[in-house]
């Protein structure tokens, strides 16, 4: 029988070979995502529909909400990971956020600044002005290279239309080249179709980076608005249940069987959806279960929960605890629950 150890940075593996101990020290890594639910700050930006969140808008957003709205985000970014490592995650991929400015101010707060967080943005055309970003470690995560690949309407009804994009993240972690894209889908107010379309250009950025290097660890994460099962994810862009069924180059989602098994990351009408999803390419897999782990490989995905992040009494006990709910002011977080992946990767 295997016992698996987490401690600090390290994974201490014991098991029996022809009655012999062995024991094997593992590096561990964690990579996570949050919808941070409306990020914006105070100020007017030119083009943009943010006028909900301006201090006379119908939010009445103020500076007070405004830096709430930061430290809470800020606690719950600083703690993800945590659970089994402390120092927290290397990497962590965020949507629904401003501009620049909101994750200079994010960086700054103590939490995250005390582990001198840093992070990639590249301003998109969403009509609200809300974009993805990247956060990461500069002590774990090193960033190679960013680029922001628009997501394409294709219909002619839609030329006039624009959407957040993907931000693909190039780096190294582990002494290895890992690509990060962080990315929102179109919402449920729009058809399937949008978010097939998404999942389908998800596939072709996959595809190029994988021809660019075939060895390549690929991290597909973000708010997909839909479920694994759903063909966004499981036809369009092709991310499989098992790991038995990830061809050469294919994509495996772990968050599948967790909906399967009734939970998620938000809650419609007392239902678990599970639109936060961490996708990884085929590379990333213990696909001998041999736990040799040589290089970067899958550990566990978790949805990071924490009391406060739900509602403690009322009508939607339950529920996660919005910023927002019924027009009042929560003080709350978010209306999803944080996604992360643990790794680990045998020392030498």
């Amino acid at each position: 029988m295997r016992k698996l150890i987490l401690f600090g940075a390290l994974l201490l593996i014991v098991g029996t070979s022809s009655g012999l101990a062995q024991e094997r020290k593992l590096s561990a890594y964690a990579i996570g995502f949050y919808n941070l639910e409306n990020l914006f700050d105070t100020e007017h930006d030119e083009g943009h529909n943010d006028y909900e969140y301006l201090p006379d808008g119908r939010n009445k957003w103020t500076q007070m909400k405004y830096t709430h709205k930061l430290r809470n985000m800020a606690r719950v970014l600083a703690e993800m990971g945590t659970d089994k490592l402390p120092y927290g995650c290397a990497a962590i991929g965020v949507s629904e956020v401003e501009n620049a400015r909101c994750l200079t101010d994010l960086c700054e707060q103590e939490p995250l600044k005390a582990r001198g967080f840093k992070f990639c943005h590249i301003e998109g055309p969403d009509h609200r002005g809300v974009d993805c970003g990247l956060l990461y470690n500069p002590s774990q995560f090193s960033v190679r290279d960013v680029k922001l690949v628009p997501y394409i309407y294709k219909l002619p009804q839609d030329s006039a239309r624009a959407t957040r994009g993907f931000l693909v993240v190039s780096g190294t972690l582990a002494g290895e080249h890992v690509t990060i894209v962080v990315n929102h889908l179109p919402s449920r107010f729009a058809s399937s179709y949008y978010r097939e379309e998404g999942g389908s250009q998800l596939r072709v950025v996959k595809d190029s980076l994988q021809r660019d290097d075939p060895n390549v660890k690929l991290f597909i994460m973000g708010d997909m608005n839909d479920d694994p099962r759903d063909r966004s994810m499981a036809v369009a862009l092709g991310a499989r249940r098992d790991m038995s069924e990830v061809e050469e180059g294919g994509l495996y989602n772990p968050w599948w069987k967790i909906h399967d098994s009734g939970t998620g990351t938000l809650m419609y009408n007392g239902a678990w959806n599970l639109f936060d999803q961490i996708i990884l390419s085929r590379n990333l897999l213990d696909l001998t279960g041999k736990k040799e782990y040589k290089t970067l490989t899958l550990f566990q995905p978790q949805i990071f929960r924490r009391d406060y992040l739900f509602q403690q009494e009322g009508k939607y006990k339950g529920n996660t605890k919005r910023t927002h709910a019924g027009g009042v002011w929560l003080d709350g977080y978010s209306d999803h629950l944080p996604t992360l992946v643990y790794l680990v990767k045998a020392q030498q």
